[in-house]
């Protein structure tokens, strides 16, 4: 994920915020509600707001069960903590922060599988029923903008051979890089222009 890290590092600082502001190697803890802190993976502060904060995850085959349980509750959680604590001004400022979540996964043949559900007692929605992992990520990522838990998200996948090259591809034309960027971009771009009017 280092290569999406470094792009939108590159604009951030086009879209006139400082290198100085920027943080993806270390001091990425953010305050929480319910936990001390949370480690973020890219943060923008910019004196006393916070600007942006970004997740990105990546997982791999063959295993994904545990894993996207895993993933989905960790993503989830650290947005109601960012917002509970944001309500609760642990960031020391009323501007409301840009919050991304970035997923690449694995594209092969264990997360392009139909999988099924366990319905004991009540039924699952349609749309998870025999759709395989990646069709759950894409519906995940989307729900978590949809529920405004996240501002904008991301959805890829890469190959693990043809990844090394660069090649990725982006199955839902409305969780695509380029719109992700563009939010990001547009919400720093009006961060920095508020602050030079102050």
């Amino acid at each position: 994920m280092n290569g999406f890290i470094e792009l939108m590092t590159r604009l951030v600082i086009e879209a006139g915020i400082e290198s100085s502001h920027i943080f993806y190697k270390d001091s990425l803890e953010l305050p929480g509600y319910f936990r001390p802190s949370k480690r973020w993976d890219f943060l923008v502060v910019v004196g006393r707001h916070l600007v942006v904060a970004l997740e990105t995850k990546s997982q791999v085959g063959p295993s994904f069960g545990n894993n996207f349980n895993n993933r989905t509750e960790e993503a989830m959680g650290s947005a109601l903590d960012l917002w509970t604590a944001f309500r609760e001004q642990a960031f020391g400022s009323a501007v409301r922060p840009w919050i991304g979540y970035l997923f690449l996964l694995d594209d092969c043949a264990a997360s392009a599988k139909p999988v099924s559900v366990k319905e004991p007692h009540f039924k699952v929605f349609p749309e998870f029923r025999d759709s395989s992992y990646a069709k759950r990520y894409e519906l995940f990522c989307r729900r978590l903008v949809l529920e405004k838990h996240y501002d904008c998200a991301a959805f890829l996948t890469s190959n693990s051979e043809k990844g090394l090259n660069g090649e990725y591809s982006e199955p839902a034309s409305d969780l695509v890089f380029q719109q992700f960027a563009n939010s990001l971009v547009a919400h720093v771009a009006a961060f920095s222009g508020h602050i030079k009017q102050l």
